[in-house]
């Protein structure tokens, strides 16, 4: 083994060269840190005419990755260009080769991380993501090391910084989504294409990285029932605000006799809980575990700088690890397969906003359908005159099933004119 660890990189874009940046600004550090110096021994990038984030000699770069991964002088190969393929054959071959490898890429962790993760232990090498979920925050590491003499039962979190940024403009200036929208768009806070962001796409991949760390148990994307932002209203900011809550994108896991509940969704969350503050394009994550209770972690979710710091945490780790022989903990994955409770037994509680015929009875032939499904209505709110009126009800909790039959009913009342809103209420002390 050579003295100085040889560092080879797949992308250099925003986090590929944040990361590049700061093993070259803080060289000096890192390596009185990881007890060896590190070394950018080889790039791979689309373009090597576009301008980048720092200055390496020309015989570094390279449009073929495969240099990078198939060069014996590499100790540690970095990817950052994101997609599942060619990343998950480069990472692979990398692995088998044994290069150690760190990755920031959540999309093919959270759907082929077993294949990769596998081939890492089979090659006796290191794989590393914490960049992969909440960018610079850490909570990778302190979910598979410090928290492993606990039992983690909930995991909830905004993990993603575009919804939070658009969901407080909509409830501090009283924005529409499309315009919220517009303004994160205008400031670079999205993809070309925001449809990963704002369905929630990004923030299940996430989750289900989260889930499976939490668990010991693979949880995969597809695991993982998703909702996103596009349906929510000013009217709902405002009919929380009333109320005492905030709406935020949520990523919620939980376990239960053994059973999996994985959830991305809008939600009303009372205003006096820590995520209701989380503002702009912040992430935090809240931890609640058997025995430490309750932990939150905080701060930026993306950018190049703060993603790049993981991606230079986890090659530091690695470095030591090359120097002292040894390895870092793995997915701790323990289980094949999470068993995951269906969707219709998942415990909830709505916000429902109804727009009825304002005449006798109404309550009552609402509150039947109710009835009927055993869904109990914990608070409940009229307003209009004339021909129409508005119900807003929040009800108790129930499973997801009892409360999708109840909303079937209630189309089917005469005196219903529509449902115009449905929205989950946690962080309560039913949920």
């Amino acid at each position: 083994m050579s003295e100085t660890v040889r560092v080879g990189f797949l992308g250099c874009g925003i986090v590929g060269g944040g990361a590049a940046r700061i093993l070259l600004e803080h060289a000096a550090e890192i390596e009185e840190r990881a007890g060896v110096p590190l070394e950018i021994g080889r790039v791979a990038v689309r373009s090597l005419s576009k301008p980048r984030e720092v200055t390496l000699q020309s015989e570094t770069w390279t449009t073929d990755p495969w240099e990078v991964v198939q060069d014996p002088a590499i100790d540690v190969v970095v990817e950052v260009m994101g997609g599942i393929e060619p990343a998950r054959d480069l990472i692979v071959q990398a692995l088998k080769s044994g290069k150690h490898v760190v990755t920031a890429n959540k999309e093919l962790l959270s759907t082929v991380g077993r294949e990769v993760m596998d081939a890492a232990d089979t090659a006796g090498v290191d794989l590393l993501f914490e960049a992969a979920v909440a960018g610079g925050i850490p909570i990778i590491r302190p979910m598979k090391e410090s928290l492993a003499g606990d039992r983690v039962q909930r995991v909830m979190g905004i993990v993603n910084g575009t919804t939070n940024f658009i969901l407080s403009r909509m409830s501090e200036t009283g924005e529409s989504f499309a315009e919220a929208l517009t303004e994160a768009e205008r400031l670079g806070y999205t993809e070309l294409d925001p449809t990963a962001d704002i369905e929630g796409f990004d923030a299940a991949a996430k989750l289900s990285i989260l889930a499976s760390l939490a668990f010991n148990a693979r949880v995969v994307a597809g695991d993982v029932h998703r909702e996103g932002i596009t349906t929510v209203t000013p009217a709902d900011i405002r009919a929380a605000h009333d109320m005492g809550y905030e709406v935020k994108l949520l990523a919620i896991a939980e376990i239960d006799d053994g059973q999996i509940a994985a959830h991305v969704h809008p939600a009303m969350i009372p205003q006096t809980h820590p995520l209701a503050s989380v503002r702009d394009v912040f992430n935090a994550i809240f931890i609640e575990g058997e025995e430490v209770g309750e932990l939150m972690f905080f701060g930026r979710g993306a950018g190049g700088a703060p993603t790049g710091s993981a991606v230079v945490g986890d090659i530091v780790e690695i470095a030591r690890n090359i120097s002292g022989g040894g390895r870092a903990v793995g997915c701790t994955c323990y289980h094949d397969r999470a068993r995951m409770r269906a969707e219709d037994d998942a415990k909830v509680r709505y916000y429902i906003v109804l727009s009825v015929r304002d005449q006798p009875g109404v309550l009552a032939s609402v509150a039947g359908v109710f009835a009927r499904e055993a869904v109990s209505i914990a608070s409940v709110r009229q307003e209009g005159s004339g021909d129409e009126a508005t119900l807003a009800l929040i009800t108790h909790s129930g499973t997801e099933g009892q409360h999708q039959a109840t909303f079937a009913g209630l189309r089917e009342l005469e005196a219903v004119k529509g449902i115009e809103s449905t929205m989950r209420v946690v962080g309560t002390s039913e949920g």
